[in-house]
């Protein structure tokens, strides 16, 4: 039993038994002293951990909806991306195939420029060689001759 000493004036001199010294009381009571630190600390640590658990736990919520979020920007911009190259795709296929079009129209009027060209060029090389041939029937003969003669030479070689 633990009585505590007492000076004169009625004031309490110390926590420990009379004529015991503070080292005897720590040596004493260690065990004591030591569990209720334990305790103590362990009691702490385990609200610390809690608290620290919770914080965490509410920071990787916070941090998954943030990832959660911008994975639907992202795939916001790729679809607004997706669809904006496909209309330019679109575009450029029909301005490809309208100047296809219009190329091939071209062609067509000028192969038929040609065709009308080469027409009135064979009419008129018709009636010039026919006109040759009438007025000058020896210097026709020589020029077949003399052509043909460059034909054979030339399907020799």
């Amino acid at each position: 039993m633990r009585r505590n000493c007492r000076r004169d004036d009625g004031l309490r001199k110390r926590n420990f038994h009379c004529n015991e010294t503070f080292s005897a009381h720590l040596a004493a009571n260690s065990s004591e002293l030591v569990m209720s630190i334990t305790d103590g600390e362990a009691r702490m640590r385990d609200w610390a951990d809690k608290a620290t658990a919770e914080r965490i736990e509410k920071d990787v919520a916070a941090v998954k909806s943030d990832i959660a979020a911008l994975t639907d920007q992202i795939t916001d911009a790729l679809n607004t991306f997706a669809n904006a190259t496909g209309k330019q795709a679109r575009r450029g296929y029909k301005q490809a195939r309208d100047n296809v079009d219009s190329t091939l129209d071209d062609f067509s009027e000028r192969g038929g420029a040609m065709m009308d060209a080469a027409q009135d060029a064979y009419g008129s090389i018709e009636e010039t060689l026919e006109d040759a041939i009438t007025h000058r029937p020896l210097a026709t003969v020589g020029i077949a001759l003399g052509i043909g003669f460059l034909i054979g030479a030339a399907w020799r070689r």
